[in-house]
């Protein structure tokens, strides 16, 4: 069975805005403090044993927190504070729906999950990408190559985050708006 809806404009302003404004919220801006509670978050998730189209979504946060300690995928500046910015939201366990409440608690998370993934897609893409290459890769001649590949998709995510947001601004008449 497959069940959807539609989120009006409203309503996307009002996740986006608690998703922009969940770190200062969490009362500790730390990334290292982040990471952990997104971490325990994932835990609780998976005992919880949500329905599996939760299950899913949260499992898509392993992938943003790989992205953080991955070193050798060294993400900086804006591109891992939209990140951390994202997994903050996460890792307050009193967000809209609590995650405590029993078959429901993490269906709040999901819908986050499906904002975030979509606003990130770029950012994970690239990320994926680079993962697969060093699969591949010769370890004795790759890692310079590794290097100037992954700063390569680095700079290609923010191309098309750049881009999607010009063509957002163009349709909606100039006001631009994004997620994190």
């Amino acid at each position: 069975m497959r069940v959807s809806f539609d989120l009006s404009p409203k309503d996307l302003r009002y996740f986006r805005n608690r998703l922009r404004h969940a770190r200062d919220r969490g009362g500790d801006p730390d990334e290292a403090a982040v990471l952990r509670r997104a971490a325990q978050l994932i835990k609780r998730a998976r005992r919880a044993e949500p329905p599996e189209f939760v299950l899913e979504r949260i499992e898509k946060l392993d992938r943003l927190t790989l992205m953080l300690v991955d070193e050798e995928w060294n993400l900086e500046g804006r591109d891992r504070e939209r990140i951390l910015n994202a997994l903050a939201y996460f890792a307050e366990p009193e967000d809209l729906i609590p995650d405590r409440v029993p078959g429901v608690g993490f269906l709040d998370d999901a819908i986050m999950v499906e904002l975030v993934v979509q606003e990130l897609r770029h950012e994970i893409e690239s990320y994926e990408d680079f993962c697969a290459l060093r699969r591949n890769a010769d370890d004795r001649k790759g890692a310079p190559k590794r290097d100037a590949r992954r700063l390569a998709l680095q700079a290609r995510a923010r191309r098309r985050l750049q881009r999607d947001r010009a063509r957002l601004k163009a349709r909606r008449g100039g006001a631009k708006r994004g997620l994190l």
